[in-house]
This record gives C-alpha cells, structure tokens and sequence, in this order.
C-alpha cells in the first residue's frame, strides 16, 4: 500500500497537550518560540542559527503539512489543552514504511521547559506510533552531550542501543561529537 493511502487521525491528546499535524497559520506562534528560544536550541539544533521571518516560518509550516498529508513525514505541534498556547514541536521522521519505523525529533519552547510537557508529548507520539502506525520500532537519537534531550528516553524506558563516535560534528563546526541511539520496539 502507498503511504498516502494510510487513514489515520492527525491529532490526539495526551492528559495536558493536545497534539496534532501543523497546520496553516502556526507560523507566528512558530516563529515566537523559537525566537524565545533561540540560544538554547542553537547549541543542538541547526535550524535555529537561521533567523527567518514570520512568513518565511509559515511557509515552512504550510511545507510541513503537504508532507504530513503525503505522509511523507509526520511533524506534529503540540499545544496546551486548557489554553492553546503553542509548547513544542516534534514528530516521526525518517519514516520506513516497510517496516514500518519511525524517528521522534523534538524541541520545547524554552517558557515551557521542565514542567514535564516535552517527556509527555513524547510518550503519547511514541503510543501513537505503536497502536495507530503499527510501528515495529521507534527511534530517538540525540548528541550524547544534550542531557535534557537524553533524559526523556531514558525516563521513558527506550533501550539506548548504542553511540556513534565522532558520528557529527557540533552545530557550531569546532567539536567532533557522538550520538546515542535509543529505541523502543514492538
């Protein structure tokens, strides 16, 4: 079967988030948190080095969603229930359909760090995963020096399968660096 064929609900929820593919018009509150975050995030992630526009971060949500329709990959915004606020953002990337397999990505808006949200998003994409996608495994990788971003598969139960010596380098381009390599199968 072709992945765009796959039915399957585009939000869910968790006991304080609800969770659901982007959709046009989340660009601003995009935008706002990561420009919040910039600093933090710049240390892991490349995309935050590159300033953009409000525009520009609504188009890339609007590229976002074509590819969650084509199920090419499955980005998903995560929102407080009770407010709406924008926390976070995460998903299934690098999916193997054939597998099927799929890899968590993650970042949290740094206002809402450390009250459990991202650890809680996580859970409830890697659940979906499993009982909706039918997934045989789920990955997660991340620097073996990103301690916050290590903690969530670890409090979640993920098998660390290994680390990739000199695997990368840091965003920066200075530092040679590994990463680890969590999983949860089926």
């Amino acid at each position: 079967m072709k992945p765009i064929l796959l039915e399957f609900p585009t939000e869910f929820y968790s006991k304080r988030l609800q969770i659901r593919l982007p959709k046009p018009g989340d660009g601003r509150a995009i935008h706002e948190a990561i420009e919040a975050s910039r600093e933090e995030l710049k240390m892991w992630l490349p995309f935050a080095w590159q300033v953009q526009t409000e525009k520009e971060m609504e188009a890339n949500v609007r590229e976002a969603h074509a590819k969650f329709l084509t199920r090419e990959d499955l980005r998903y915004h995560i929102f407080l229930k009770d407010t709406g606020e924008f926390v976070a953002s995460s998903g299934l990337h690098r999916i193997n359909w054939v597998v099927p397999k799929f890899e968590i990505g993650y970042w949290i808006d740094t206002r809402f760090s450390g009250q459990g949200y991202m650890t809680e998003a996580v859970k409830a994409i890697t659940g979906f995963a499993f009982n909706e996608l039918n997934a045989r495994r789920v990955e997660i990788r991340c620097d073996e020096k990103n301690s916050k971003s290590r903690a969530i598969p670890e409090k979640l139960g993920f098998h660390l399968d290994g680390i990739l010596f000199h695997d990368d380098l840091s965003i920066d381009g200075k530092e040679v660096r590994n990463t680890c390599i969590y999983s949860k199968i089926r």
